[in-house]
């Protein structure tokens, strides 16, 4: 009898302990879960507030957004004819064409034409040249920024003189409205050309048919889409299409050129775009297949033109053709001063003086190649050997 009393209170004990157990644990639990709950109110109220600022904070953006093109495309003043945008260079040029004169009118002109695009990665990642290699041309946006006449555009439009009309070469020196030409000087000096894509690596493309001047800032590149880039259809006038007043006659390459190049080439060669000068002598010689002079020096008598004897390598014609404006460098005269034969020109090609004689006839001889002060200042971040795989 005792021990069953024993065993009975034994047992009540635990019950109770257990019960209290399990009180104590969902006490506890309660807690916790009261806690819990606190905590994940405070979060939502927290994120709440998040998203409510984040949403005025952008809604403030917009406002201010709408604000400044209002303000840009807007002028309080009616003197205030000039707007201005967020606009800046994205890349620089390397081009084999290392002064004004030379460079083709046109794009495509002079297929062996090189030069590499160089982005800044700053503002533009390598990622953004992804899938560019797939297209065999891009466009170019470009600053004509080696004009003479670029100070006029930050005047009042009534003060800067700016001319609407240009001499044309297929004119034969006639004038025609800026915007029928594609002429460098215009009231925004943008430039627009195509290229064909010869490779990508990294944050630089591969360009050939090039028209562009060594250091010419990029604005933006977009890929050639012939399907609507392309209008077969498309009319232009009948003077645009004489271009056998541009062409000449034959270029030819005198015994000392060879020697000289060879010479030259030591030098050159580590920062050139071209593999040797067997190939660097064939893109002299596609330049030159087109009259590179000026207009003044077409049409003036010989001996004014060799008053400008003293004039430095980058002068500048007063009368402004369609592409170049600027004045081939002359440097010597013999018996006499209108005989275009006694006349030495000079092209600066990859950092190379050429030097050449244009008959009457419009025959081209090609002389000597000597270096010059342009050779030790080109960069040679990007040359033959970069890209030496992509061009075999």
């Amino acid at each position: 009898m005792g021990g069953n009393i024993s065993e009975a209170k034994w047992l009540t004990v635990s019950i109770t302990l257990i019960f209290a157990a399990i009180s104590i644990s969902a006490y506890i639990f309660k807690r916790k879960s009261n806690a819990l709950n606190s905590k994940i109110h405070e979060l939502e109220a927290s994120l709440k507030s998040s998203l409510d600022k984040c949403a005025s904070e952008r809604q403030g953006r917009i406002r201010a957004q709408q604000a400044l093109r209002k303000e840009l495309t807007q002028p309080k003043s009616e003197n205030v004819k000039l707007t201005y945008y967020p606009m800046t260079p994205i890349g620089i040029i390397q081009s084999c064409f290392s002064t004004r004169n030379g460079t083709p009118r046109q794009p495509l002109l002079v297929p062996l034409a090189r030069a590499c695009l160089v982005f800044n990665t700053t503002r533009v990642p390598p990622a953004s040249l992804e899938g560019l290699a797939e297209y065999s041309h891009i466009w170019v946006l470009y600053v004509f920024h080696l004009n003479t006449d670029l100070e006029k555009l930050w005047k009042q439009p009534s003060n800067s003189k700016f001319k609407a009309k240009v001499r044309v070469p297929r004119l034969k020196g006639g004038r025609m409205g800026v915007f029928a030409t594609r002429s460098p000087h215009r009231p925004c000096p943008i430039g627009l050309t195509v290229a064909k894509v010869e490779a990508v690596e990294g944050n630089m493309i591969l360009l050939s048919g090039v028209d562009l001047v060594d250091g010419t800032p990029v604005l933006d590149v977009k890929p050639y889409l012939p399907y609507c880039d392309s209008i077969p259809e498309a009319a232009v006038p009948n003077w645009l299409m004489e271009d056998n007043l541009l062409s000449v006659a034959s270029v030819s390459f005198s015994e000392d050129f060879t020697s000289t190049l060879k010479s030259c080439w030591m030098m050159a060669g580590k920062k050139t775009l071209y593999a040797s000068p067997v190939e660097f002598q064939s893109l002299i010689k596609q330049v030159l297949s087109w009259d590179i002079r000026s207009l003044s020096q077409r049409n003036r008598p010989r001996d004014a033109l060799l008053k400008k004897e003293n004039d430095e390598l980058l002068g500048n014609t007063s009368d402004v053709d369609e592409h170049q404006d600027e004045t081939t460098f002359v440097h010597e005269r013999e018996q006499n001063p209108l005989n275009s034969k006694e006349v030495i020109y000079h092209l600066i090609l990859e950092g190379l003086d050429v030097s050449y004689r244009i008959d009457h006839d419009g025959n081209v001889n090609v002389e000597k190649v000597s270096t010059s002060a342009v050779l030790d200042n080109k960069l040679n971040s990007c040359n033959y050997l970069t890209w030496k795989d992509k061009l075999q």
